[in-house]
């Protein structure tokens, strides 16, 4: 029988909460704004982190895709905080991505508010 909720669910759990620690308390990056870790989906032998965020103050595309590249760049700095707060033997290499979720989420909120439904009485 297979385990439900195995070593990586576990450890990307625990990477996620770490995660958004160090970005809020000890990134000082200008280039950085306000981010939100959503997901982190690692490998079976844990090698690499996809860690899926949400910028929340950006409102164009081009602010997305600096706040993502400005992490890559100061992925190793994040990578050694990460080590200092997590008791494995090898930290994962982190790669960032920005989640289209919560901007698609919002699009389909608005067309559903958009739409003009009159309830049906029973």
């Amino acid at each position: 029988m297979p385990k439900e909720y195995g070593r990586s669910q576990r450890v990307a759990s625990q990477m996620q909460k770490e995660l958004a620690a160090i970005l809020q308390r000890d990134v000082h990056n200008p280039r950085i704004g306000f981010v939100t870790v959503n997901e982190v989906v690692l490998t079976k032998d844990l090698a690499v982190a996809k860690i899926y965020i949400t910028v929340l103050n950006a409102a164009d595309d081009k602010t997305k895709h600096d706040n993502v590249k400005a992490l890559n760049e100061i992925a190793p700095f994040i990578r050694h905080e990460l080590a200092k707060r997590m008791r494995l033997r090898h930290i994962s290499e982190l790669h960032f991505y920005y989640d289209h979720s919560f901007d698609t989420g919002m699009r389909v909120s608005e067309l559903l508010n958009d739409l003009d439904i009159k309830p049906q009485d029973d």
